[in-house]
């Protein structure tokens, strides 16, 4: 499966890393590695969280950084917001 990313959510995640890279070289990219865990997961096992935001919105929480990712399903891809 993949996913995308809903416009503005796609703005914050480019200067979430842009932000952790300027704090620290390799933060940025320790971020990245992060959201792609959490991305694996919820392609991986979709359901596992439960709806936050009726009728299909769920979230799973980075563990490493303050951010928690929104998502639903969408014809087999899952959209994104921050």
């Amino acid at each position: 499966m993949s996913y995308f990313f809903h416009p503005a959510a796609e703005a914050e995640y480019l200067e979430s890393v842009a932000y952790y890279e300027s704090k620290r070289p390799g933060l940025g990219a320790m971020y990245l590695a992060e959201f792609e865990r959490v991305m694996h997961a919820i392609c991986e096992a979709p359901h596992r969280s439960a709806v936050e935001r009726p009728p299909d919105v769920r979230r799973m929480r980075m563990k490493k950084f303050p951010f928690t990712v929104l998502y639903r399903e969408n014809a087999g891809l899952f959209r994104y917001w921050q």
